[in-house]
């Protein structure tokens, strides 16, 4: 895991480093959902708390999944993947002892970076209503107890804050400021409410990574990924499009199965067979399986007695 693991977070710093270019991170509700998107081209994955309550325990992001599911959610889906997988580690679980104890766990098995936010506990996901924050004092306390934990330097730590909600952008704007000077590599700020107010973000800070976080249905308009670089923004996460896609689909073949007793009016919405197993990587276990079958180990054996390997 050390040798990926310091691969991961050199090519992570690197792209949301990499001048005018944008890092768009699908959030993944499971590992395979982690192997389609890195199979179809994207560079980078997103372990977050939207997804992971929904696909772990059908329940509604408010603080349900608590740091041994999150941190669970994220080990399967970098072990799922050759990608980055940055990852959502909500307020920190707790005081310094245990932000210290989730930034140093997320480092260990792999994540490349992680954002921690100033809302209070239980968190909200950052669209709902109803939210409230903690003092700017306070997050800095959760942050400054964040990169102390860190063994790595390019284990990268964003800094999200609720405030827009709670007060107004200027206040948001001010505590991300607050949060960079403290030494936060990247600033998060939820939910703005126009194209505006994006804008005015991204302009904030010319000189950091800034993410866009786009959530079907939310209280930020959705804008391509395009526009968002040239705004000025290097990250943008999307936390529900696969969790919704899912289940959309999944009640269209539930709902056809009950109908009719059947799915083969509906086989035509889902991957075949072969395409599954090519995602799931059936012929690499194949191989592996053939490679270990005693008559090749046999040769292998005989190989290495020739070749005086032993």
């Amino acid at each position: 895991m050390t040798d990926k693991a310091e691969r991961m977070r050199r090519k992570f710093d690197k792209l949301v480093h990499e001048p005018n270019h944008i890092l768009c991170m699908p959030v993944a509700p499971d590992s395979l959902a982690a192997r389609i998107a890195e199979k179809e081209g994207f560079e980078c994955i997103n372990s977050a708390g939207y997804a992971t309550n929904a696909s772990n325990l059908a329940c509604p992001d408010r603080g349900f999944a608590d740091f041994g599911i999150m941190l669970n959610k994220c080990r399967e889906i970098v072990n799922a993947v050759d990608i980055p997988v940055f990852t959502d580690s909500d307020t920190g679980y707790g005081d310094a002892a245990n932000i210290k104890r989730t930034v140093r766990s997320f480092e260990a098995i792999g994540a490349t970076g992680l954002f921690i936010e100033d809302q209070t506990w239980p968190k909200r996901c950052g669209h709902m209503a109803n939210k409230s924050v903690v003092s700017t004092d306070e997050m800095v306390y959760r942050l400054k107890a964040a990169l102390s934990a860190r063994k790595h330097r390019n284990f990268l730590i964003m800094a999200r804050t609720d405030a827009r909600a709670v007060y107004d952008l200027d206040e948001a704007i001010r505590r991300a400021k607050v949060y960079r000077q403290t030494g936060a590599d990247m600033v998060f700020i939820e939910a703005p409410q126009s194209v505006d107010e994006l804008k005015k973000i991204a302009a904030a800070f010319p000189d950091t990574p800034v993410l866009a976080n786009m959530l079907e249905g939310g209280k930020t308009p959705i804008v391509s990924i395009e526009d968002l670089r040239k705004m000025g923004f290097s990250l943008t996460a999307h936390p529900t499009a696969l969790t919704y896609g899912q289940a959309y689909a999944d009640k269209e073949i539930i709902d056809d199965l009950l109908k009719h007793g059947s799915t083969k009016d509906t086989q035509d919405r889902m991957i075949t067979f072969t395409k599954f197993n090519e995602f799931v990587g059936l012929d690499r276990v194949n191989e592996r399986e053939n490679m270990y079958k005693p008559d090749q180990m046999e040769k292998k054996i005989a190989q290495w007695q020739t070749e005086g390997a032993f």
